[in-house]
């Protein structure tokens, strides 16, 4: 528990683009409404993003910047909680070198998420040394902040396993915590981590507008927070059931009424489409798509109005403040974090003080 008496939240995004409507429903509902009962850090993973776009940097700022409006327009509260610019956090790359030391490389490349993301990417035997290094750079992300609970998407639930991997070696092998403790006791048993847990958000994959794959901008499939209302409909169009008729029976396990439950909020009207649509009661899939789409943009709507504050120069200039001052908090937890670690390690030689303009 925190100083405040709250368990602590450790969360983020890669800034590969902007978020989309697949991020809300897997994590970022999620993290919006913890931020009333727990104490967040939400991370924004930028020397992550240099895995695979090491020759992009510009890209990467812009994106980082763009997040973090994302962000602030779906309801992260900077007054509430910390955004952490992971750049500005040593502490974490210190904690990654030590990390790595306590997994076997081949435990790493069979972590499914990394596995996945190879072959989507289709970087085969071309990808960097770095880029498996940062499956454990993610273990240290959250171990730097000492956080008890990670809200991921389904497909991140891998990277909470490893985390919890390096929690438990590290305090069987410098903290004297015996590897039969249960991890809930490992803190009073002595361990400066506590064994995260990954909080998966109500909707663990939302399929993107293809009806196959899960929503990704990199495969051109996504709804992003900031769309339009002219382009969800378009986006929602595109959405393949396979029905030829609206007289035809229909599955409704597949892709578009994923998107009914998961965006249309009346549990009702949900019965009733789900009702006519396997009857085939003369209701189309068309007719659907466009209550889908004013459900979404009935979300999406606010969060638009919220983001224009921070558009142009100026609202950049806005993010850029915002995580120069969190900066502070966020490097406060973390150099503490490192140096007891350091004192487990019987490293406690010095200790340093970070300062910021």
């Amino acid at each position: 528990m925190t100083t405040q008496g709250k368990a602590r939240i450790l969360t983020g995004d890669t800034p590969t683009s902007r978020l989309h409507i697949g991020h809300w429903v897997g994590s970022l509902e999620n993290r919006v409404q913890l931020q009333e009962n727990y104490d967040c850090y939400f991370l924004l993973a930028n020397m992550h993003a240099f895995t695979t776009r090491a020759e992009k940097a510009a890209e990467i700022r812009r994106d980082t910047i763009e997040i973090v409006k994302d962000w602030l327009a779906a309801g992260i509260d900077p007054n509430r909680s910390t955004l952490v610019l992971q750049t500005e956090v040593p502490a974490i790359a210190e904690l990654s070198w030590f990390f790595a030391m306590l997994l076997p490389f081949n435990r790493v490349m069979r972590n499914p998420t990394l596995k996945t993301e190879i072959e989507l990417k289709d970087l085969g035997d071309k990808y960097s040394f770095g880029f498996p290094l940062y499956a454990v750079g993610q273990c240290a992300d959250i171990l730097a902040f000492r956080a008890e609970l990670v809200p991921v998407g389904e497909d991140q639930v891998a990277h909470i396993e490893m985390c919890r991997e390096v929690a438990r070696k590290f305090a069987w092998n410098y903290c004297g915590v015996s590897p039969d403790a249960e991890d809930a006791d490992y803190e009073k048993l002595g361990s400066i981590f506590p064994i995260p847990k990954a909080l998966v958000g109500r909707v663990g994959r939302l399929v993107g507008v293809d009806g196959k794959n899960k929503m990704s901008k990199s495969l051109g499939n996504a709804i992003f927070l900031s769309d339009t209302p002219k382009e969800i409909k378009k986006k929602l169009g595109q959405l393949y059931t396979g029905r030829q008729t609206m007289d035809e029976p229909g599955d409704t396990d597949n892709a578009l009424f994923q998107y009914v439950r998961a965006f249309i909020k009346d549990e009702a009207r949900i019965k009733e489409l789900e009702d006519r649509y396997r009857r085939g009661d003369n209701i189309g899939d068309g007719h659907i798509k466009v209550e889908v789409a004013e459900a979404i943009e009935g979300l999406l709507g606010p969060m638009r109005e919220r983001r224009a504050q921070f558009e142009g120069p100026s609202g950049d200039d806005m993010v850029v403040n915002i995580l120069s001052e969190h900066a502070k908090r966020a490097n406060v937890v973390a150099e503490e974090t490192l140096y007891l670690a350091k004192e487990k390690m019987h490293m406690q030689l010095a200790r340093r003080r970070l300062s910021f303009e």
